[in-house]
């Protein structure tokens, strides 16, 4: 049998021409979003003053299994996929397992990660609709490197709310969103009512990514054709997603290979939830005994020590209330690496995946991350972004498991994005300046106190 080459590229005849909507497999659905006035479940039409109304149908929209792929999204999708799906045999050397370890890497873009699939979608759905500019926030910058990208593409204007702790420790990721012409506020700021609020409750908060949401709307919901997008948790952003696992199945039935367990960094579940969408459905529907790991910062555990339940996807208390596992929208975590993964709670579709027993979820201090990251950067040769890395992380662990049982396993990954812009980080690693701070259960219980009272 000749050797599974390094990296694997689908074809672009071989690229999906449609999403996979893993709700309308679910055993039990999610459940709904409540109006926060009336805890009552929203319509569609609710949202309409929120999003476009092509994103608010498919995020209501539990009963479409397959979505087609605007030709236009397809062929910007064309410039940057298929992207390889890469056998990681330096990895497993050094590691001395007798697993197989694949990664599906996302970083072949200016983003630098797998954000700008749900980026194109959503600037092209504002622009179709006749908007005339859209906001968001960001953590990291990847989703808005990548909502910057689509929408200079696309000729709309962009309003970005950035944590502001990532907007002083990742500088270059502003100016990247500044050359596709995106104006970039750090979060919470003194341009909204819910930003001064924030501030003169507390006029030192690093700002969160429920602080930047809560801007984000308020802007869209009072500026004259403006809507907001969102690059994670919600349902229509997994469905996009969906494009990775889709393209890593396929790449992986070409080589005769299938995951016996799948591994992802978890922050609000966009690639995680796109990543393994395809093949829970083969575990849903078909009995597969694939298991599928979720990995999140020990700064920010939503999954691992959250509580599910309703609450505000917000910090304002302006948005809808999801049914999810969550910290409390009032949770600020600390200022450390985690980037795009400090968000308070998880996608409603992970949540219940999670809480029904078909997900597992595990969480790693940043010292544990980076020692992974390194590891991998030295022999893949690939510097790993500070989120992809908790992925690698938790792949690295099950190899082990593996060397020591003798297993045979094959994993797959989510190598979601580069970490060129995260240099102060690796620096402060480097330096022996990294510090690993686990937020304590009676931190996490003030949260806990502060959720919406839904029966």
């Amino acid at each position: 049998m000749a050797k599974i080459p390094y990296r694997f590229y689908l074809t672009e005849e071989q690229m999906p021409t449609q999403w996979y909507n893993l709700r309308a497999d679910m055993k039990e659905q999610p459940a709904p979003l409540l109006n926060p006035a009336t805890l009552q479940p929203l319509k569609e039409e609710d949202l309409y003053p929120i999003f476009c109304k092509e994103l608010a149908h498919q995020e209501m929209d539990s009963e479409t299994r397959y979505v087609d792929i605007p030709e236009e999204i397809q062929e910007m999708y064309k410039i940057y996929r298929p992207s390889p799906l890469i056998r990681a045999y330096n990895l497993e050397k050094e590691l001395g397992t007798p697993a197989k370890i694949y990664y599906k890497f996302e970083g072949n873009n200016t983003s630098g990660s797998h954000k700008l699939n749900s980026a194109i979608a959503q600037a092209y759905y504002a622009k179709k609709q006749g908007l005339t500019s859209v906001t968001t926030e960001t953590g990291a910058g990847q989703w808005g490197t990548a909502l910057s990208e689509a929408c200079a593409y696309f000729h709309l204007p962009l309003t970005v709310y950035m944590v502001k702790c990532s907007f002083m420790q990742k500088p270059y990721r502003k100016a990247v969103m500044q050359t596709f012409d995106a104006n970039v506020i750090p979060s919470p700021s003194d341009t909204t009512a819910v930003g001064r609020k924030i501030l003169a409750e507390n006029p030192d908060t690093t700002g969160s990514l429920g602080c930047a949401i809560s801007e984000a709307v308020e802007k869209a919901t009072t500026t004259d054709g403006c809507r907001y997008v969102l690059g994670s948790v919600l349902n229509q952003v997994l469905l996009h997603q969906s494009v990775i696992g889709l393209e890593a199945k396929k790449a992986m039935e070409i080589l005769g290979e299938y995951p016996d367990v799948v591994v992802g960094c978890a922050g609000g579940g966009s690639n995680l939830g796109g990543l393994i969408a395809p093949f829970m459905r083969d575990k849903l529907v078909d009995g597969k005994k694939t298991r599928f790991v979720a990995v999140e910062p020990a700064s920010c555990p939503s999954l691992t020590r959250g509580k599910y339940a309703y609450d505000f996807c917000d910090t304002g208390k302006v948005t809808p209330m999801a049914k999810m596992y969550t910290l409390g929208c009032d949770f600020i975590p600390s200022a450390n690496h985690a980037g795009g993964l400090r968000y308070h709670g998880m996608s409603p579709i992970l949540s219940k995946l999670y809480h029904d027993g078909y997900m597992e979820a595990v969480s790693y201090e940043q010292t544990k991350v980076f020692e992974a990251a390194t590891l991998f950067a030295r022999v893949e040769t690939i510097l790993p972004a500070p989120e992809s890395s908790h992925a690698i992380r938790g792949a690295i662990d099950e190899a082990l498991k593996c060397k020591e049982t003798g297993e045979q396993k094959t994993i797959l990954f989510g190598l979601t994005g580069t970490g060129y812009f995260d240099m102060t980080a690796y620096s402060a690693f480097h330096e022996g300046k990294m510090t690993d701070y686990i937020p304590t259960d009676e931190e996490l219980q003030k949260g806990f106190d502060r959720l919406p009272k839904v029966d």
